[in-house]
């Protein structure tokens, strides 16, 4: 069975041969199209879309099933959503995925609404995510627009949960989407992370995959990148490294390896070669290849491939946190050679962790 740093080794000969298909250092599993609140950012999900989303999640038994292939690619899992606490067998899922499939890294992306109900996940991942955009909660209800108090339910859910790590073992990391109206509070947030001993890291808003252009044009958006780039040179808690700062500082292009982090959609089909291709509907990608169906991962992506082609080899359009850093990182082994050694946060949360979902 692989794993994360073998693939990470392997793909860096491929890249050298000029070969496309390389190995996922992380896979990330959709859970559920279903979810509890409406965020005003969100381009997928919320409850308010829930009616017309499709019921398509897989029973536990070929949910255990799809766990045993995508161990063959990776010891590395991200178990997320929609809202992966909807999902009715997440904690038999997360022991299988723990116990029986042994997956070293195991990451679960959540709001946080529900997690004090669901506790029992706690002791069963290596990393837990929760987005806070603003600790300001009038202004994080407006967001979440999911009714008053929403937003000072889950802050106060990430304080009592951040105070478990060391107890039950995982490690909390908030992460923070900067959205124009919410880049005035995006410091707050790594003041909040500081105080209660959690990982910050952030992503930028985007539009059909592209940063929106007000961060585009803004002055005070890239003063906050170069902060932050400042913070981690001093060793403050920030997970993002050094390259992805540098790149979301600038929006250069880059060149995009979407195989590093593939993304399982609820029925277990793949989204080839990537969420934001698979999505637009052209012939380059789909999701027409099932991993139940194909049996393994490697005969579903010689599926994927024969039926749509190899990824394309100049896509650099996409600024989503969990294909550029990734990419970034493949390309530059000494750079995450010197995030290995300089970051306590790389260290600790590993490889596959520069992948947020």
């Amino acid at each position: 069975m692989a794993g994360a740093l073998g693939n990470y080794l392997l793909n860096l000969g491929s890249l050298l041969a000029n070969r496309r298909w390389l190995r996922p250092l992380v896979i990330s599993y959709c859970l559920t199209y279903q979810c509890n609140l409406n965020c005003r950012y969100c381009e997928d999900f919320g409850a308010r879309r829930n009616p017309t989303q499709p019921l398509t999640s897989l029973p536990l038994p070929q949910a255990r099933d799809l766990l045993r292939i995508v161990r063959q690619a990776t010891d590395s899992l991200i178990l997320t959503g929609g809202e992966p606490l909807l999902y009715p067998d997440l904690v038999p899922l997360l022991e299988s995925a723990r116990h029986e499939w042994r997956f070293c890294h195991l990451t679960l992306l959540t709001n946080g609404a529900l997690l004090l109900e669901h506790a029992e996940v706690l002791p069963l991942v290596q990393r837990l995510v929760i987005s806070l955009d603003t600790v300001d909660a009038a202004r994080w209800d407006e967001t979440l627009r999911a009714g008053p108090g929403m937003a000072q339910r889950i802050i106060a859910t990430i304080r009592e949960v951040a105070a478990r790590q060391r107890e039950l073992g995982f490690a909390l990391l908030v992460n923070c989407v900067v959205t124009p109206e919410t880049l005035p509070q995006a410091r707050g947030v790594l003041d909040f992370c500081l105080e209660h001993g959690l990982t910050f890291s952030f992503s930028p808003q985007s539009v059909n995959d592209w940063p929106r252009y007000e961060l585009l044009v803004s002055a005070d958006y890239r003063a906050f990148v170069a902060e932050l780039l400042a913070l981690k040179r001093r060793g403050a808690p920030i997970l993002a490294s050094r390259p992805y700062l540098e790149w979301m500082g600038t929006f250069a292009p880059y060149a995009c390896y979407p195989l590093l982090v593939p993304r399982l959609l609820p029925d277990g089909s793949l989204a080839y070669p990537c969420r934001p291709i698979e999505r637009g509907g052209l012939a380059q990608g789909g999701h027409a290849i099932n991993l139940l169906e194909a049996g393994s991962w490697r005969a579903a992506l010689r599926q994927a491939s024969a039926y749509y082609g190899w990824p394309p080899s100049t896509c650099g359009s996409c600024y989503q946190q969990c294909y550029v850093e990734p990419s970034l990182l493949q390309t530059r082994p000494l750079a995450l050679a010197r995030e290995w050694l300089t970051s306590a946060p790389a260290r600790r949360l590993a490889l596959h962790t520069y992948a947020p979902g």
